[in-house]
């Protein structure tokens, strides 16, 4: 897979990764800044790594699931995996100006 490739692939994960949602706050998960990196091998297998708000989140079981779910529905990856990582700990800072401003926080 050659650059540009894992790039457009990238781009339609962060896509479907806007698709999902913390149910307790209206934002998206990659503008929360739950996602702390989008790894893609050569062979097009999907490792993410993010975090939750809090580790006592009420979708810890589920959100990931949904993430894996979503990102291997995404035609050209063969695989997905999520890994939930708690360091460095989230934390509002993490979101983008669009969150921030959807939230009232600019």
């Amino acid at each position: 897979m050659n650059p540009v490739e894992k790039q457009i692939l990238e781009l339609k994960i962060i896509d479907a990764l806007q698709t999902c949602y913390d149910p307790e706050i209206p934002v998206n998960i990659y503008e929360l800044g739950l996602v702390y990196a989008i790894e893609i091998s050569d062979s097009c297998d999907v490792r993410i790594k993010m975090t939750l708000t809090a580790p006592n989140c009420p979708v810890a079981a589920s959100l990931p699931l949904e993430v894996e779910s979503k990102v291997n529905a995404i035609e050209g990856v063969k695989s997905a995996q999520v890994d939930i990582i708690w360091d460095p700990p989230w934390n509002p800072g993490k979101m983008s100006e669009s969150a921030k401003l959807q939230l009232g926080m600019i």
